[in-house]
């Protein structure tokens, strides 16, 4: 198994082993499809079994693992067709997002996008990795903390795991540590203007860039049927 490296600045045990074992998995250290074998994340990790199994089930919760009964927890892998679905779901839950907080946005909104906006800039520019797919998200989050309706931030929470994974894929796919530092700069300026139209315009733009370069390599990397 590939070296689990050091993640600093948790406080708890528990959150200690979900930030390394989170890393491993979107750094590529513990591949897509990988078997965890307690036994030895334990003792790589030097910690018990207590707070490893209980990091086990909040990355299974989050959707970042993925247990079969009596087969053991392995690594979530997503095909093609997975992220397909993830992405059209997140164009129309994104849209809506956009549509109910475009007239609750107010200054505090533009200050707080615009923070999100220069950290994952920071995190791009110190080397970017899985820090930058938690800037990213952050920034992509803000919407729907400002849409007002719980039960769509919730949703968005719900595929955290999965637009994790999306995002590390993403950036094998492409050979770099996150989006260029440009990626973000049409969604931030349009997210801070007067046109929900356009806005609209490119939040769809926005999902389909590079997708296609993921769906290929995800297919490259699936087995042929009957090899």
């Amino acid at each position: 198994m590939t070296a689990i490296p050091p993640v600093p600045g948790r406080s708890t045990l528990r959150e200690h082993v979900v930030d390394r074992l989170r890393a491993a998995i979107l750094g590529g250290a513990l591949e897509p499809g990988a078997q965890l074998v307690e036994t030895h994340l334990a003792e790589q990790l030097r910690v018990s079994r207590g707070p490893l199994r209980e990091a086990i089930r909040q990355l299974t919760e989050e959707g970042l693992l993925v247990n079969i009964p009596y087969g053991g927890t392995f690594v979530m892998e997503l095909s093609a067709a997975d992220v397909e679905e993830i992405y059209s779901l997140r164009t129309v839950l994104e849209s809506f997002a956009f549509r109910l907080a475009w007239d609750r946005r107010d200054a505090a909104f533009a200050r707080e996008l615009d923070a999100r906006h220069r950290a994952l800039l920071d995190v791009l520019a110190a080397g970017g990795g899985p820090a930058a797919i938690e800037a990213e998200l952050r920034l992509h989050c803000l919407v729907y903390e400002a849409s007002g309706h719980r039960l769509l931030l919730d949703t968005w929470r719900s595929l955290s795991g999965r637009l994790h994974l999306y995002f590390a894929v993403h950036q094998r796919a492409h050979g770099r540590r996150g989006p260029r530092p440009d990626a973000h700069e049409r969604y931030v300026a349009l997210a801070k203007g007067d046109d929900l139209a356009a806005m609209l315009a490119e939040i769809e733009d926005h999902m389909q860039r590079g997708l296609g370069t993921v769906r290929e390599f995800l297919t490259r990397r699936s087995p042929t049927p009957g090899a």
